[in-house]
């Protein structure tokens, strides 16, 4: 594919095919593992695929793996469950959506992926290696932009590099760098309070991506924006990520754009959070927002939407009585 668009995200010129994969991988019978095979979907460029499929059993590493993975808040004397020991696999450069009613825990889960939470138990990996704590292999983008207000665009974006020791000419170079990939080349003087919400949410974006992330975690980034602009920035985002290469891990409450975005959508249960479903989609890429009405898609949407019949929103719950309310901050919880 070659595309070269305006849009939301910038002007993009991207030359690059890309495919899916669909392995299975079998754990050796001394592994911990062994239990079932994992299936893992790929999209992956040209590049990678001239490169040999390596033997079954031999996979990729995978770029986040879970096992055994909870999570409790605890206070005022009580425990309260979100996450009951999830086992994950995802694969590189790949991009999977998380879904599930309000409160079960696809925000918590984010926060631990990126090491902001550490997990009650279980195991949590990026690219292999065991992450003990916040890791700049891992970048996040929360629902509300969180930009210092005080700082202008360029700043904000610049921010983690500065944390990170680097000078001055190498900061303000990738900000600027950044700020053009995500379309905003000429705001980079320009405050928060000077930028409309789907900008300020470009520059978290950007921000995100200063340390040159493998895994972007990004929590219902679009949420705010009215939904026809929201359709257009689903197709430029996809087009970003063809040219960062990144592993992406979404949550969202729409059906329609986990479909649109995923190769997985995953469907967690109510609180606390069981995988409840994988469900593969199968859509060749690059995706437009007509192929939504393919009947495939209709079908996966319904399957989707199957396993989430019944699941009850906690805010709900805890109003019927049903689980016991906590004081835990919500945006956490979701």
């Amino acid at each position: 594919m070659e595309a070269g668009t305006d849009g939301p995200f910038g002007s993009l010129h991207v030359r690059r095919r890309l495919r899916c994969r669909l392995r299975v991988v079998h754990a050796g019978p001394s592994s911990p593992r062994a239990r079932s095979p994992r299936v893992m979907v790929t999209a992956e460029s040209d590049r990678a695929l001239r490169d040999p499929l390596p033997a079954i059993g031999v996979g990729p590493v995978p770029a986040i793996h879970l096992e055994g993975v909870r999570f409790a808040f605890r206070g005022s004397g009580r425990q309260t469950e979100v996450l009951a020991g999830l086992d994950l696999d995802v694969a590189p450069r790949s991009i999977v959506a998380l879904v599930g009613p309000n409160g079960c825990g696809k925000s918590t889960l984010l926060r631990v992926i990126a090491g902001l939470l550490p997990a009650s138990t279980g195991m949590v990996e990026v690219e292999g290696r065991p992450l003990i704590g916040p890791d700049s292999r891992v970048g996040l983008v929360f629902q509300e932009p969180r930009l210092l207000p005080w700082r202008s665009a360029s700043a904000n974006v610049a921010f983690p590099l500065e944390i990170a020791g680097r000078d001055r000419v190498t900061r303000e170079r990738r900000a600027a760098e950044l700020l053009g990939l995500v379309g905003l080349r000429e705001w980079g003087r320009a405050r928060p309070a000077e930028l409309s919400g789907g900008m300020r949410q470009r520059v978290a974006i950007a921000r995100a991506l200063a340390l040159e992330p493998a895994v972007l975690l990004l929590d219902e980034p679009f949420s705010a924006l009215d939904s026809l602009t929201r359709e257009r920035f689903n197709v430029e985002f996809l087009r970003l990520w063809e040219r960062i290469g990144a592993t992406i891990v979404v949550v969202t409450h729409s059906i329609a754009e986990a479909v649109f975005l995923a190769d997985r959508v995953l469907v967690l249960s109510p609180r606390p959070a069981r995988l409840v479903a994988d469900v593969a989609v199968d859509l060749p890429r690059p995706r437009r927002p007509g192929d939504l009405d393919a009947a495939g898609v209709t079908r996966t949407a319904a399957e989707i939407r199957a396993h989430l019949e019944g699941a009850t929103d906690d805010a709900f719950a805890v109003a019927t009585g049903d689980v016991p309310s906590h004081r835990q901050p919500s945006e956490a919880v979701e």
